[in-house]
This record gives C-alpha cells, structure tokens and sequence, in this order.
C-alpha cells in the first residue's frame, strides 16, 4: 500500500478506528470536533449568523462569510460540511469554509444542515435545498451575485453537493454554476475495487462507508434508493454544472468519484479530475501542515477560484 512521503510518518501513528463510528454517536461527534480543531485558523474574514426557514416548519443555522476589504456584490459558495452525514463543523464555520472565503474572494454561505440518525434522508438535501433557494432569492440583500452561485463540499457534503445540483436541475431552481467535490461519497453500493481493497483499520474502508449509508438512508435502505440521497444513482448527468471532482488513493471512495467524474464528461458536463495518490480520506485533517495538504488545498482552492471569477 502506497503512502505519500509526506503522509508517512503520521500514517503509522494513526490509532484504529471504531469500527462503526455510529454506534456512539455522540463520541463520534466530540472525536471530530478536537480533529477539525487541529487545522489553521484564520480571521481574515468576518462572520454574521442567520437563521432560515426550513422545509419541514425548522429552522436552519447558516454562517455568512465575507473577506475583509471586499464591497458590492460577490460570487457565493454555497459551502455544504461534511462527516457522515452525522457530525461535521456544526460549532462555527467549516475551517474549509473559511480557506473558500479568503482564498477565493467569495461570499460562503456555511449551511448547518439537518443531521442523521436523528434526521435521516432527505431532511439533510432539502435543508440544503432551502438553503440554496433562500441565497437566490435574497442575493442582493446578501451582497450576492445571483448568477455566479456555486456548491462545494467534503465526503458526505461532497455528495449533497452533486445532490443539490441534480435537485436544483430537475426542480428547476435556481441556477448553480459550478460544483466543486471533494472526496466525495456517492454510491450507496458496494461494487467498486477501491471499497474492497481499502481495508486498513486506521481509515476509513469499505464496512465504515457501509454504515455511513445505512444511517443516512435509515428506513429508506431497503427500498428504492433516490439518486439525490446516491448521486451514483442518476442516470441523466446532463444538464449539470461544470465540475471538479477530488479522490485520494487510499480512500474506499476513490473509484465511485473517478467513475462520476468520467459520467459527467462523457455527458458533455466540463470536468477536472483530481487524484491525490498515497493520501487517505480527509488526510488534512491529520496532517493539517504537511506540504501536500497545502498543495492539494491550494489546487482545489484555484479551481474555484477559476470557476467563481472568470467562468
């Protein structure tokens, strides 16, 4: 098993994970908060909070992030957090979040959706959902250029990332301009080579995602599974955003993502395809000052950055 240079030495300090992270939710959620801590701050932005209503009669938590010295309107990231759809950055703004709104000069609006077991499929899409129909329809109150409205996210916000676009595609709702996915998860089956090769107890494998789709979906497993809880599922990428798509080598997702990003290609939907060879899922978290986190955040970052400014 190849593992980045870089990566090296914290890989063989990694501790072996639950083996279903789930099964103490609460835990899971703590773990995660004192990981997601460990990355840089910064405070090169400022942070409003807004509450928006919900589909179902909630209330949905959102953070406004805006870069310091910016004026009139800007493109906003509809920016969705990962962590199994269970857990994530539900204290405060995404540090990934943050790195959108400095580094590209966007206004990122950081939803807090619904999350699992509590809240299983689909309050956390059409949470997000709400979420892109309120910037919309509030651009010009926001400071938002309604035409250059773009998602982005991580794992689980990776795949209600794709969601989103297909939702926004198939409701006609409001236009998204560009989809920005990172490692994400968006297969509810088990048929790839890289979720049974991956089998390394430190991260993440193939049984682990197993139960990330059996919390998510909840009663819905056992029947027909929606392509806007599994992406992979669609069979009509058409019409979609322009993309770009991030794997990493030693993630059980790897291939599910490469596979959506040749669909979307061979769909006539523009791509970039981004493989970080030797690195786990959310490496960055672990090895938050490794040069290749800087590298491959600074890749995706510039796609972004292209797709809000000059597309």
């Amino acid at each position: 098993m190849y593992v980045h240079p870089d990566l090296a030495e914290v890989f063989a300090t990694l501790p072996k994970r639950p083996e279903n992270p789930y099964a103490d939710i609460e835990a899971t959620r703590a773990n995660f908060r004192q990981l997601v801590a460990r990355m840089p701050a910064r405070d090169d932005l400022t942070i409003e909070h807004a509450h928006l209503p919900g589909p179902d009669g909630d209330k949905i938590d959102v953070q406004l992030l805006r870069p310091l010295g910016t004026a009139g309107a800007l493109p906003c990231v509809l920016y969705i957090h990962g962590g199994g759809f269970s857990y994530g950055e539900v204290d405060g703004p995404s540090p990934m979040a943050r790195d959108v709104c400095a580094e590209v000069g966007v206004v990122v609006v950081n939803v807090h959706y619904r999350l699992a077991p509590e809240y299983p499929f689909p309050a956390g899409i059409e949470d997000c959902y709400a979420a892109l129909c309120w910037i919309a329809e509030n651009a010009a109150e926001l400071g938002i250029d309604p035409d250059r409205i773009a998602v982005a996210g991580a794992s689980a916000g990776g795949c209600l990332s794709a969601a989103l676009c297909l939702l926004a595609r198939d409701r006609r709702g409001p236009a998204i301009r560009f989809q920005c996915l990172l490692i994400p998860v968006l297969d509810d089956r088990e048929q790839t080579e890289s979720r049974k090769k991956i089998t390394d107890c430190r991260i993440i494998t193939g049984p682990g995602v197993r139960h990330t789709w059996d919390t998510y979906l909840g009663p819905a497993r056992g029947g027909t599974i929606s392509p806007y809880a599994a992406p992979s599922r669609a069979t009509d990428l058409s019409g979609l955003p322009p993309a770009y798509v991030m794997t990493c080598g030693l993630d059980p997702l790897r291939d599910e993502g490469q596979d959506y990003a040749l669909r979307l290609m061979r769909a006539n939907v523009p791509v970039e395809l981004k493989d970080v060879p030797g690195a786990w899922h959310f490496f960055e978290g672990f090895a938050p000052h490794a040069a290749l986190t800087r590298e491959t955040t600074a890749h995706w970052l510039h796609a972004l950055r292209t797709a809000s400014h000059t597309w």
